[in-house]
């Protein structure tokens, strides 16, 4: 709260009066976030794995736009029951999708609902890892969609990899320096 209230240029008791814990802050900054926008775009669609697979993509591209959302979409806060509350319709549409993709024999039946976390979580690493080169989640997204689709149905294409110049610039300040400087 401290930190926020520096990043916002007030006192901490002028946060604190609005907020009375991060939580209440979370549901204030995140809940319009939370609708069920992607996912009724998604429920939409006539083909249940397009439906599927842009929901997946949607979630993704949200992450990499708002590197604060992606905290709140692979973190979970018990106390925040507005953000808990606002999460549940497209929750319960994602596993709509879900069973929509797995009939239609694209999506594989081993998918469970966690999948989604994983990949979520996958690609927020990738996002922060990634910094300033922005495309690079579409590739891991377009492997993980890849690994979900049932064998011997068409795979999604997967987008195109990132030059090696721009994965050497996106890795080389990740590398640490040993004692000695090499």
């Amino acid at each position: 709260m401290a930190s926020v209230a520096r990043q916002a240029g007030i006192r901490k008791a002028t946060l604190a009066r609005r907020f009375a814990s991060r939580e209440k802050l979370i549901n204030a900054v995140f809940a319009d976030r939370m609708d069920a926008d992607a996912v009724t775009m998604a429920l939409g669609n006539p083909d249940p794995w397009h439906g599927f697979t842009g929901f997946s993509t949607a979630v993704c591209a949200i992450q990499a736009a708002d590197r604060g959302f992606t905290d709140v979409l692979t973190t979970t806060f018990p106390a925040a029951k507005a953000l808990k509350a606002r999460s549940t319709e497209p929750y319960h549409g994602f596993l709509e999708l879900t069973a929509r993709a797995r009939n239609s024999g694209h999506l594989r039946e081993d998918f469970v609902s966690e999948d989604l976390v994983i990949l979520l979580m996958a690609n927020a690493g990738v996002i922060t890892a990634t910094g300033d080169a922005p495309d690079i989640w579409h590739r891991l997204v377009g492997h993980m969609l890849s690994s979900d689709t049932t064998p011997g149905t068409d795979s999604p294409p997967l987008p195109e990899a990132p030059a090696p110049t721009a994965m050497y610039l996106t890795m080389a300040p990740l590398t640490r320096t040993g004692k000695d400087g090499s």
